[in-house]
């Protein structure tokens, strides 16, 4: 919030990237009570926003960002969008504007400055093992795919409790952060 709000008294548009589910809703979510101007999302963000919505998930008012004229002004907004929208066509219509990433790899010496972004916020969605253990069995399942990370110890581990678990294969590969840079993000607009 003090990040916007000094763009703001500066004139300028603050957009920040945020993986588009989750990330992008959490940081929403944290600035329920303290926004105070208007704030605009990217499609593939506002998509998602409205599944949330629809889920019960109180997230404060946003408006679709391709919805409006590229005339419109933008100072003092805050815009959120995946990082895949950073150094895109679609991010010259904010005109002035602080760049900012929300992620757990800002945590990471450089990365804010690999990303070419103002200011780098440390949010992670990772768990420790008691947690991701905890939360296996909070779900009562019986069989568990397992789709990120160190899959193959997390298999094993669930197999020696007794449950039917797997690999689950997906895009997404890596546990670098440059694998998930390589890996991509679709851009819904």
């Amino acid at each position: 919030a003090d990040w916007w709000r000094g763009n703001r008294e500066a004139g300028r548009a603050s957009v920040i990237f945020a993986y588009a589910l989750g990330k992008a809703q959490r940081v929403l979510a944290g600035l329920m009570n303290l926004a105070e101007g208007p704030i605009y999302t990217h499609g593939a963000v506002e998509r998602l926003n409205r599944d949330y919505r629809d889920a019960g998930i109180e997230l404060p008012p946003t408006t679709y960002a391709g919805s409006l004229p590229r005339s419109h002004d933008w100072s003092g907004a805050l815009i959120v969008a995946p990082p895949s929208a950073g150094g895109s066509l679609w991010l010259r219509r904010f005109g002035t504007a602080s760049t900012a990433f929300a992620s757990g790899w800002m945590r990471v010496r450089g990365a804010r400055r690999r990303r070419s972004v103002d200011r780098g916020f440390v949010i992670s969605d990772h768990v420790d093992w008691p947690a991701l253990l905890g939360a296996i069995d909070a779900t009562g399942a019986s069989r568990v795919l397992v789709t990120h990370g160190y899959r193959d110890p997390v298999v094993r581990f669930l197999r020696e409790k007794g449950l039917q678990a797997d690999v689950l294969t997906s895009r997404w590969e890596g546990e670098t952060e440059e694998d998930v840079v390589a890996a991509g993000e679709v851009i819904a607009e």
